[in-house]
């Protein structure tokens, strides 16, 4: 009996409905299907129906996964052009030699990988012959992120192409010599055929969207037209586990990256064991990358599946693939035809009346070696549908056996990740399977040859000429003889060098303030690229707003809610700020394209990416060594740095190791300014090295990091005298004296003392020389130390020039050769940072930092917390006195009594 207060269906829907008479009989409809033919008919017609509608525009929840088959049936494949028995001999060629440039290198303990490309071999190879552009063709060619651990099949295509020969083959993993090839795609270490870094797992398709969006950006800023470029993006499905992998999904899709496709290679398995043991890893990505908005190509099964699906009357074979879990997949790639038959076949009566209809042979043709993802044909459609599809991004479920061709030692075992060789008989099965022709003589001494067929042979001139079709070889980068860009007027950066006056500024507000003046440049403010993660109005930077214009693909299609103040929020389709919203990661991905394009695009871009310091190196510093491996230029911003000037915000807060990180990067040059001159003469000097004329024996292939406070404190007026700008850039310099600073210290020979400070801390530090001279007769000296690492690695560089023989004195100990008395160095970060200078320093040395959690407080109270302030190094400074006998003993504890430490 039905309760006359229930809830009815039609209740729980807002939509009026104005037919309920007509929604009725839908129901009824679908209620007789599944009475009369079952709920799986049912299921299946409702399927259909969905997809129709989505396919009309029509406007419902969008259908998030579809059956486990492939997108693109048999039927509607195109015709792939070109010659696929020389494409199938190219790709047996590649094979052979990726597995033997692998094995051939095990005697010496490096390692490497086999399965991998042994899986995605067609994936490659359907792209290399027909889609992937070169950099001569229209725009900058297409951009290519190539799965790590697939190198040695990148290697191997070289190798025929005659871009490679068989010594560099033989140094695989051994760089040391000079003409070895690097384990990995990595740009510094072979910087004319790796664009992209992608082996740090997770970075590769982060990167991809973003450099598929920053293509966009110079498009529609007008800076170059690479709308004919396409990213794709070569991923493994244990990859996309990684938070990275999946981060910008939405905005790839938000704004409508139909310039990006994604290929994961669904292997089903990771380094350990299966990707889903006990689920389906493609339905789970399918229904992931269409609730983002992407469109999604399955290519699933090889044409031997046909005839089952041909078969499939009653759909019991569709709902069997379904159900069954990857690790059982992977099971059925090692089994014989018994075992398939009953524990796939016989769950279902359909099925097994199937089997009786299907040979051995057949039977381990589709579950052993039939995958879409082995076949050029169904790779060609999905790749061709992908770079026509308009209005969204693709990803390319393409399904793969990991180890396919390798033999039965190697098929989808869960270890092959880690088996690095072949045995000389699995070789020669190999070579039978792939019907190459390499005879057993070919084996001196059990050593696996290389195999060419020969510079001029069929399949090296159709390699070549597909390659000269598409625009020049790939995977390439370009080294582009770019003029260098002009210096920006002198005037901007001068400015700074008068101080501020009585005025407080904050290092921060400085920075902001020289980047209004660059941008404004006839000549090179258009290449500033300004990113921020959803913090401007944090740095002061929302006067930039309205000015530059913040980067939209859809421009402003609102009036926004303060467009009647001056400093209004303005998005553009050209606009030049990049502001990435809560996202450091993205942001990043954003300096690295933007930062790379002189090299992708043949367009120097100057990037500065703004950030809270604390939420850089710690949270992104993957990224930052990708960004050293790409040869990234730009300028790295920490703002608000420091361990005690972020007040109130605490321990996650308070940066006080940010240099230490960035100190273990090479291509990252650290500086911590105290004053804004400092910031000016910093930034003017890495225009000039990485953007205009570097000095012989400079690498422009770095990037800057500098550390700015949101302290405002008077800005003094740039010293005069020799060597300060040189000192700056070098890292040390003599900011005054005591005698300088008006101090009357009464005994001729007083006590002296080195105070180096860097940063904020420099103030502490200039109020310390004052109580010194005024309340202990102390003359303390007090020195920038604006980079504690180019200090450290130029004495690095000296000591290691010693060795050579040549003589050679590091510049720290040659700006404080002779300076009287002990070496105090002081800064808002733990010890080990100014500590990185101590072995090089002639003097006693002693440090004060930030070391252990921050916390909350005030400015005042966080560095009495961590005796940093200007009375604990006071105290600190006479304790070093007093160890010299230079001041009395007692006097440390008198002044701990005085200042109440």
């Amino acid at each position: 009996m039905t309760d006359p207060n229930a809830i009815q269906p039609s209740e729980l829907d807002q939509l009026p409905d104005r037919d309920p008479e007509e929604t009725a009989e839908w129901q009824a409809s679908l209620d007789a299907v599944a009475k009369a033919a079952g709920p799986h008919r049912a299921a299946y017609l409702m399927r259909r129906t969905l997809e129709r509608a989505e396919g009309n525009g029509i406007a419902l929840p969008k259908l998030l996964e579809t059956d486990y088959v492939n997108t693109i049936p048999t039927a509607a494949e195109p015709s792939a052009p070109g010659d696929e028995e020389i494409e199938r001999k190219i790709t047996a060629w590649n094979r052979w030699n990726a597995a033997a440039m692998v094995t051939r290198g095990s005697k010496y303990g490096v390692g490497g990988h086999i399965a991998t490309f042994a899986s995605a071999a067609w994936l490659y190879e359907t792209g290399f012959n027909h889609f992937f552009k070169g950099k001569e063709a229209d725009g900058s060619g297409d951009q290519l992120y190539i799965q790590g651990h697939a190198s040695p099949g990148i290697y191997a295509r070289a190798f025929l192409d005659g871009r490679l020969d068989e010594h560099q083959l033989d140094n695989f993993r051994r760089e040391s010599g000079g003409n070895g090839l690097p384990s990995y795609p990595h740009p510094r270490r072979l910087p004319w055929l790796w664009e992209f870094p992608t082996v740090s797992m997770g970075l590769g398709p982060l990167s991809a969207i973003y450099q598929a969006r920053f293509n966009r950006y110079l498009t529609n800023r007008g800076i170059k037209d690479v709308s004919a470029s396409h990213v794709w993006a070569f991923l493994g499905d244990g990859e996309m586990d990684e938070p990275e992998s999946t981060a910008a999904l939405a905005l790839a899709s938000r704004e409508g990256l139909d310039n990006l496709t994604f290929v994961i290679n669904c292997n089903l398995q990771r380094l350990d064991g299966p990707v889903r043991a006990n689920f389906k890893i493609v339905q789970e990505l399918e229904a992931q990358f269409r609730g983002a908005g992407w469109n999604v190509i399955k290519t699933l099964w090889g044409t031997a599946w046909d005839e089952l699906f041909q078969l499939d009357t009653t759909g019991a074979l569709v709902r069997r693939l379904r159900e069954v879990p990857d690790a059982q997949v992977q099971t059925y790639q090692t089994r014989g035809a018994a075992y398939i038959r009953e524990d796939f076949f016989g769950k279902d009566p359909a099925l097994a009346e199937m089997a009786k209809l299907l040979s051995d042979d057949k039977i381990l043709e589709c579950f052993h070696f039939s995958r879409g993802g082995h076949e050029a044909r169904k790779v060609y459609a999905a790749y061709k549908a992908a770079v026509e599809f308009k209005g969204a991004p693709t990803v390319i479920l393409a399904q793969t056996v990991k180890g396919n061709t390798l033999g039965e030692g190697f098929a989808s075992k869960n270890a092959n990740h880690q088996m690095k060789k072949l045995t000389v008989d699995e070789f020669k099965t190999m070579r039978d399977l792939l019907e190459l022709p390499i005879k057993d003589s070919d084996f001196v001494d059990g050593v696996v040859p290389y195999g060419h067929p020969g510079a001029d042979s069929p399949e090296v001139r159709y390699l070549q000429e597909r390659r000269a079709a598409l625009g020049g070889p790939a995977p390439a980068r370009r080294t582009h003889a770019l003029a260098p860009l002009p210096a920006p007027a002198e005037k901007a950066f001068a400015s700074f060098d008068k101080g501020s006056g009585s005025q407080n500024v904050a290092t921060t507000m400085a920075f902001v303030r020289l980047i209004k003046d660059l941008v404004r440049d006839k000549e090179t403010g258009k290449r500033w690229v300004p990113i921020v993660p959803d913090e401007a109005r944090t740095f002061g930077m929302e006067s930039l707003f309205p000015s530059l214009g913040i980067y939209s693909p859809k421009g402003q299609t609102y009036e926004p809610v303060d467009r009647d103040q001056l400093m209004y929020y303005k998005e553009a389709k050209n606009g030049q700020i990049l502001n990435e919203g809560i996202t450091e990661a993205g942001s990043m991905a954003d300096f690295i394209a933007a930062s790379t394009a002189y090299s992708t695009h043949g367009e120097a871009m100057i990037p500065f990416y703004i950030f809270y310091s604390m939420f850089g190196w710690q949270r992104t510093a993957d990224q930052m060594w990708q960004l050293g491996d790409q040869l990234g230029r730009g300028f790295l911003v920490g703002a608000t740095a420091g361990r005690t000037t972020l007040t109130g915000e605490g321990l996650q807060h308070a940066d006080g190791h940010s240099p230490v990180i960035a100190a273990t990067n090479p291509a990252s040059l650290t500086y911590d300014p105290a004053f804004a001159y400092e910031v000016a003469a910093i930034v003017k000097d890495g225009l000039r090295r990485m953007y205009g004329e570097a000095a012989p024996g400079e690498d422009p292939n770095v990037f800057y990091y500098l550390t700015v406070y949101n302290e405002p404190m008077p800005q003094p007026a740039k010293p005069s005298g020799l060597g300060i700008d040189e000192g700056i850039v070098k890292g040390l310099y003599r900011f005054n004296t005591a005698e300088s600073a008006g101090l009357d210290v009464a005994a001729a020979n007083a006590p002296r003392i080195q105070l180096l400070s860097s940063g904020t801390a420099i103030h502490w530090a200039l109020r310390a020389q004052k109580l010194l001279a005024e309340e202990w007769g102390v003359a303390a000296d007090v020195w920038s130390a604006t980079s504690w690492t180019e200090l450290r690695r130029d004495a690095l560089e000296a000591d290691a020039a010693l060795l050579r023989g040549e003589e050679r004195v590091p510049y720290v100990r040659q700006a404080l050769h002779g300076a009287e008395g002990p070496v105090l160095a002081v800064s808002d970060y733990m010890r080990q940072v100014p500590d990185q200078i101590a072995q090089w320093v002639e003097q006693d040395y002693s440090s004060l930092g930030a070391d252990g959690f921050g916390l909350s407080d005030t400015r005042e109270g966080a560095r009495r917390h961590f005796g940093v302030d200007a009375e604990s190094i006071v105290v600190a400074a006479l304790a070093q006195l007093a160890r010299r006998g230079e001041v009395k003993a007692t006097s440390v504890k008198e002044a701990r009594e005085k200042y109440g430490l």
